[in-house]
C-alpha cells in the first residue's frame, strides 16, 4: 500500500515533465513528422494549461509527485515567460520615439473607413496593412491619406506613413510553387525625424492542418527564408518589418526572419484569430531600434486583431 502511494501521479508527473521541457528546450527538439514542433512552438503559451490540470489530477490521485510536478512547471512557465505578465506596479512608462500600428485587414471585410478610424486611434507614425483589395484600398487611402499622406502598395500589402517615403519597392517572398502577380512583400525608406528607416511589409503565405501533411507550412517557411535573406541584405542602421508572418517568434519556421530582427516579448498581444486570440502572428519587429511595447486594437470585422507597438531609437 506504501509503495503504491508513493507511485500514484508519475504517469501524470512524466507528462507534465515533457511539457517543462518543452518551454524550457522546444527549439532543441529535431523536426518531427508532420511537423508537430512548429505546431506546439505556436502555441507554446498555452503549455502552462498543463498545471491547472495536473492539480486537479493531483488532488483527484493524492499525488504529492503530481503536485510537486506541477509546482516545478508552474516555476518554469513563469521564467520563460515572466517578461509578459502583468506588474500591476505603478511606475514611468518607457519611452518611445515612434508608434506603428501592423494589421491584415481582411480581403472579406465590408467596413475600410471604420477600420482606418480604429487603426488611426493610438495616433500612429506608420501603418501596414496586408489583404488590400482594388475595392478597399480607395477608402483607406482618403481616410488614412488625411492624416498619413505618404503611401506605397505592392500587390496585396500597403504603407502609409507621415513622413516622405522613398526607394518603395517590391520584396520578392513569394513560393516557387505560387503563380506570378502573387505581391506581399514591400519595402520603403521612412525618413523620420529620427532618421531613416528601412521599413518592410509583409504577408507570409497561410499554414493549415491536413491529414496527409499534418502542419502544412511548407509555403510559409520558404516565403519567411526569402524575407530572411533579404534582411540579411539589407544595409540601413535601422530596420523594421510590419508584416502578418502567419507565426509566431516561437515558430522554428520564422527563424530566418527572427535571426535578423527582434520584438518586443513584454506583452504577449495575441492577434490572432480575433474573436479569441491565441497567438501572436502579426509582428512588428526591428533592427537597430528597440520595440518597448506591444498591444492590440479593438477588433474590426477582421479575422486579425490589429497590433500596435511603440519603437525607441
Amino acid at each position: 500500500m506504501e509503495a503504491n502511494r508513493r507511485t500514484r501521479g508519475l504517469v501524470t508527473g512524466a507528462v507534465l515533465a515533457v511539457v517543462g521541457g518543452l518551454l524550457l528546450f522546444s527549439s532543441s527538439v529535431p523536426r518531427l513528422p508532420g511537423n508537430v514542433m512548429s505546431l506546439v512552438e505556436t502555441f507554446l503559451p498555452w503549455l502552462g494549461l498543463a498545471v491547472p490540470v495536473g492539480l486537479i489530477v493531483a488532488a483527484v490521485r493524492r499525488s504529492a509527485v503530481a503536485a510537486t510536478a506541477c509546482l516545478v512547471v508552474a516555476a518554469v512557465w513563469v521564467g520563460v515567460f515572466r517578461a509578459a505578465l502583468p506588474t500591476w506596479a505603478s511606475g514611468t512608462p518607457a519611452a518611445y520615439d515612434m508608434t506603428v500600428v501592423q494589421h491584415n485587414v481582411s480581403d472579406e471585410n465590408t467596413s475600410p473607413s471604420r477600420v482606418a478610424k480604429i487603426l488611426l486611434a493610438p495616433d500612429p507614425d506608420v501603418v501596414a496593412l496586408q489583404e488590400l483589395t482594388e475595392s478597399s484600398l480607395p477608402a483607406f487611402r482618403i481616410v488614412l491619406g488625411r492624416t498619413h499622406p505618404h503611401h506605397a502598395t505592392v500587390g496585396t500589402v500597403g504603407l502609409w506613413s507621415k513622413y516622405p517615403l522613398t526607394e518603395i519597392g517590391r520584396v520578392d517572398i513569394r513560393p516557387r510553387a505560387v503563380g506570378s502577380g502573387w505581391d506581399r512583400g514591400l519595402r520603403a525608406v521612412v525618413h523620420t525625424p529620427h532618421g531613416e528607416v528601412a521599413t518592410y511589409v509583409a504577408h507570409l503565405p497561410s499554414v493549415r492542418v491536413r491529414p496527409a501533411e499534418g502542419y502544412a507550412t511548407g509555403w510559409r517557411d520558404e516565403s519567411a527564408g526569402l524575407l530572411g535573406h533579404a534582411l540579411a541584405g539589407e544595409r540601413a542602421a535601422t530596420v523594421l518589418v510590419l508584416g502578418d508572418l502567419n507565426g509566431t517568434a516561437d515558430d522554428r519556421g520564422l527563424d530566418p526572419v527572427m535571426s535578423q530582427v527582434r520584438g518586443s516579448r513584454g506583452e504577449f498581444a495575441f492577434s490572432w484569430p480575433a474573436g479569441v486570440p491565441l497567438a501572436r502572428i502579426d509582428h512588428v519587429l526591428s533592427r537597430g531600434a528597440e520595440v518597448t511595447t506591444t498591444w492590440t486594437l479593438p477588433d474590426t470585422g477582421s479575422d486579425h486583431l490589429p497590433v500596435a507597438a511603440r519603437i525607441r531609437f
